[in-house]
């Protein structure tokens, strides 16, 4: 019997106090049949020489000009043999049997995903340490790829109960799901991993859910990171990702109730940007106002929200970046 081939892909940025660790990580899964394939997306300290040290018949080890991690995952998915694709950011975790319980609850299906279970740790804490999990309303099996991204994009004033994240790593791919689908799109947006696994659950035939593995996922409490960046072009990028999301997802469902979740995202980027990019947080607005926005209009701090209770968002989120504006004059 063949037993397929997993291959690892490690998007690697400057990332050499954690990469050890996240590739011993991939060394460590149980599932024997696989292959690691480390991106140095053009790192300026030591990523690329410690990823050099674990090279070896099945680790290998390539570089590129800084061009972004999407760019860094396709050119891993060209050079990639495996049947099956898992990729890993390079500050983050996988439990040894990850792998093997995602092929596991797949059964050797080449037109499904896997997803696992995702423990969101801040830098400096025990990743393994599992405070409190409550069960995700994704814990099971899937048949309908258009209801799953319905149920995940919703938020509670849609669809009480659903909604979230699913982090890039938490997901087990079958090549042949990203043949149909597309490879990753190559813009340098906080989203672009919604955006792909967006058009790879519309590829496939379903989501199976594994119950044991896990997806450890690094945050930090000062986020440079891209998601955390509010910069007119960050902006322009999210939006970017919510279009393409919005137009895989018509393409394939003319359901009202998809207008109704795609109106918060433009909404509430339109109300972040504002009051730095007044522009673009018009066209947000309007575009939001377009689909049946009617949710929260504004939430923030007391003052903040006592403010846009009696003026308005705009009044609201004026008084908000005062005060950001205020903090960082203090600080100097």
């Amino acid at each position: 019997m063949n037993i397929p081939l997993v291959s690892i892909i490690i998007p690697v940025y400057n990332a050499e106090r954690f990469l050890g660790e996240t590739i011993q990580s991939a060394i460590d899964q149980t599932w024997q049949h696989k292959e690691i394939l480390i991106i140095d997306d053009g790192s300026v300290d030591n990523s690329l020489a410690i990823a050099k040290k674990y090279e070896c018949e099945w680790i290998k080890v390539f570089s590129q000009k800084n061009a972004g991690a999407a760019v860094a995952r396709n050119y891993g998915l060209k050079e990639a043999k495996g049947d099956y694709i898992q990729f890993l950011d390079a500050d983050d975790l996988l439990s040894p049997d990850k792998i093997e319980m995602q092929m596991k609850a797949l059964g050797n299906s080449v037109a499904h995903l896997a997803v696992c279970k995702t423990n969101h740790f801040f830098d400096g804490e025990d990743p393994k340490l599992i405070l409190d999990h409550s069960p995700e309303w994704y814990y099971k099996d899937f048949d309908n790829p258009v209801d799953f991204l319905i149920k995940l994009y919703a938020g509670e004033e849609v669809m009480p109960g659903f909604g979230g994240m699913i982090q890039p790593n938490a997901w087990l791919t079958p090549r042949q799901v990203i043949e149909k689908g597309g490879v990753w799109n190559e813009f340098r947006s906080p989203d672009d991993d919604g955006e792909f696994f967006c058009r790879m659950v519309l590829a496939s035939e379903g989501v199976k859910f594994s119950s044991e593995g896990w997806n450890y996922y690094r945050k930090f409490k000062d986020n440079n990171s891209l998601s955390g960046q509010k910069t007119l072009k960050a902006y322009q990028l999210i939006i970017e990702s919510v279009d393409l999301k919005y137009a895989h997802l018509k393409a394939r469902s003319n359901d009202e109730i998809i207008d109704r979740i795609f109106a918060k995202p433009y909404w509430w980027t339109g109300v972040l940007a504002y009051p730095q990019f007044k522009d673009f947080s018009k066209q947000c607005i309007k575009r939001g106002k377009e689909l049946g926005y009617s949710g929260d209009k504004y939430i923030g701090g007391p003052a903040g929200q006592k403010v846009a209770r009696l003026l308005g968002w705009k009044a609201g989120r004026i008084l908000s970046d005062y005060q950001v504006r205020l903090k960082k004059w203090l600080k100097r």
